[in-house]
């Protein structure tokens, strides 16, 4: 074995043991720009905190009772139509036609977003940032979760 690894221990395993690694590095970064801004500021939670922010479902009722704040409903026309929150908007992450939709969105406008569970969300929120939408943010466990009130058309 002069000069060479054992199986799996040479240098193509160093991708394998970065990527985690520079995965939980940028997930601590986040994790610690969400909190106040200051030690008498809101909590993360709280209404406005934007740039993607996970709500829970008080904090998002929150944000959804503020004046002008636009509700995006990102799941399919099909589950939309099923029910969803009061003026919501759908504009569904899964259309070929998000990314286009979402460069029309005003950027400086608020934006609360959800889907059924909070994945397809969560997506959409990724898509926005990209975008330069910068005061947005998601339920947690989407509609699933949300205890007021829904809606059909």
């Amino acid at each position: 074995m002069s000069g060479q690894y054992p199986v799996g221990y040479g240098l193509p395993m160093t991708p394998r043991i970065l990527r985690p690694l520079v995965g939980l590095v940028v997930a601590t970064a986040a994790l610690v720009g969400c909190g106040p801004t200051s030690p008498d500021g809101p909590p993360a939670e709280a209404v406005g905190t934007g740039l993607g922010a996970t709500l829970d479902g008080d904090a998002f009722a929150s944000l959804v009772g503020e004046p002008d704040v636009v509700v995006l409903d990102v799941r399919t026309p099909e589950e939309f139509a099923s029910g969803h929150l009061p003026d919501a908007v759908n504009l569904d992450v899964s259309d070929p036609g998000f990314p286009e939709a979402v460069a029309a969105l005003d950027p400086t406008g608020t934006y609360a977003v959800y889907c059924r569970s909070g994945n397809r969300s969560a997506q959409a929120v990724a898509v926005m940032l990209d975008a330069g939408v910068q005061d947005v943010a998601h339920l947690e466990g989407g509609i699933a979760a949300w205890q007021g009130e829904v809606v059909t058309d």
